[in-house]
This record gives structure tokens, C-alpha cells and sequence, in this order.
């Protein structure tokens, strides 16, 4: 499955691309010893590649800083995924568990320092776009009790029903992934200023991870 970039979206962001990837027939599970192990070693190769002091000023991450403010979204109160998640290791937390494919892209977006998304494809519904938000157009992100009224202008996705999710930050609670997952699209997420070798390298890298841990295939 792909995505369509709106001509507004292009107009406002030439150089902006997102890649997808599909893999079908996982298995997601609660938790998995193997996927934990891994995440340990990860962990202490983070902390010994980064440092918070620095952090900030990475190429990768001042890009998507650049773009978040662009489209509204102070970086330092909603940080990018990648940057949210290895800030999060380096002040002695760990990564977040909550299933064996969500974690593994996870792992992946800290490995690779893109953002990723992965939305249960059965939850999705004819074509995916890219486009802005309408005034008033209803979204209900993952854990939300109640549905944000969007002000107008943000970057979304919709498939030809719904919002799945504001880009590049927050995704749909009708279709995360869960233990019932069966086939589950991955979401690339770049802005302007990241060459498109890096989000190739970030979709190979998503990929061998899920396949690793939840197994399935990778749809051509």
C-alpha cells in the first residue's frame, strides 16, 4: 500500500518523501525473551553513542526540530519520536514495551534515528493520503478518551474514511497494532532535510526487525 503527497503538501514541502513498507502474516505477541535481550544490548550501544548534551544538535534530529516547527508543533514540548525515545534511555529509562511489533519498530526508529508509524492494515480502508487537516475535522489518537477537534492546517493521513494520523507524530487508536495484528503497514516518516538514502536504510532496518521478531513477509 501507498501514499499520495497532496499537491498542497508538495507545494508547501518539496523535498518532503515518506517511504511505505508492508509486511504481512505477523505474529504479535504480549512479549518475547529474544526481542528483550535485544533491547538491552541497544540500549547500552545508545549510551554510548549519544549524550543529551549533544543530542539536539544531530543533523537527523534538527531536521525533524525544523519541521515540527514549521507546521506548528514546539519540538520541546512534543519531541520527535526518535529523539523522544533515545532522550528517554539516556535519562536511565527504558525504551516502552508494549508489543512485540511496536517495540521492534521502536527499536528500530532509536537504531536509525527516523521516525516511524505502523498502522493494522485491516483497520485501513481504500488509499492513503497525505494532506492538511480541514477546520473541525475530528482525530482520536492512540490512548486518547476523547477525539481532538483539529484547528486546520496540520499535516495528516487519511485513508478514504478517517484520520490514522497527524504527521509525524501521532497515530490513530482505530488502527494501532495490536496482538491481533496479521498484516501491518510501516510508515517511513521524513521531512525535509533527511536524504532519502537514510529512509531507505530506516525501512530495511524496520523491516529485518519486525520479521525478526514477529516474523511474516515483506510484501514487493
Amino acid at each position: 500500500m501507498n501514499i499520495t503527497i497532496h499537491p498542497e503538501v508538495k507545494n508547501a514541502f518539496p523535498d518532503l518523501e515518506v517511504l511505505t513498507r508492508q509486511i504481512n502474516g505477523v505474529k504479535v505477541e504480549r512479549r518475547n525473551a529474544s526481542l528483550e535481550k535485544f533491547r538491552e544490548e541497544l540500549v547500552e550501544e545508545v549510551k554510548g553513542r549519544y549524550s543529551l548534551e549533544t543530542l539536539g544538535s544531530l543533523p537527523t534530529f534538527k531536521a525533524y526540530r525544523a519541521f515540527f516547527w514549521k507546521i506548528g508543533i514546539d519540538p520541546t514540548k512534543n519531541r520527535p519520536a526518535a529523539e523522544a525515545l533515545i532522550r528517554r534511555i539516556l535519562r536511565g529509562n527504558p525504551p516502552p514495551t508494549i508489543n512485540t511489533l511496536v517495540d521492534a519498530y521502536n527499536l528500530a526508529s532509536i537504531k536509525t534515528e527516523i521516525a516511524l508509524a505502523a498502522f493494522d492494515v485491516d483497520g485501513l480502508k481504500g488509499s492513503l493520503t497525505m494532506r492538511f487537516a480541514s477546520q473541525g475535522e475530528e482525530f482520536l489518537g492512540i490512548g486518547m478518551s476523547k477525539p481532538l477537534s483539529l484547528r486546520g492546517g496540520e499535516i495528516v493521513i487519511s485513508d478514504s474514511e478517517k484520520l490514522v494520523a497527524i504527521y509525524p507524530y501521532r497515530d490513530a487508536e482505530n488502527t494501532k497494532v495490536t496482538e491481533g495484528t496479521g498484516d501491518v503497514l510501516i510508515l517511513v516518516c521524513g521531512v525535509p532535510g533527511i536524504p532519502r538514502e537514510k529512509l531507505d536504510y530506516a525501512g530495511r532496518v524496520a523491516v529485518e526487525y519486525v520479521v525478526r521478531f514477529c516474523g511474516g513477509r515483506l510484501e514487493e
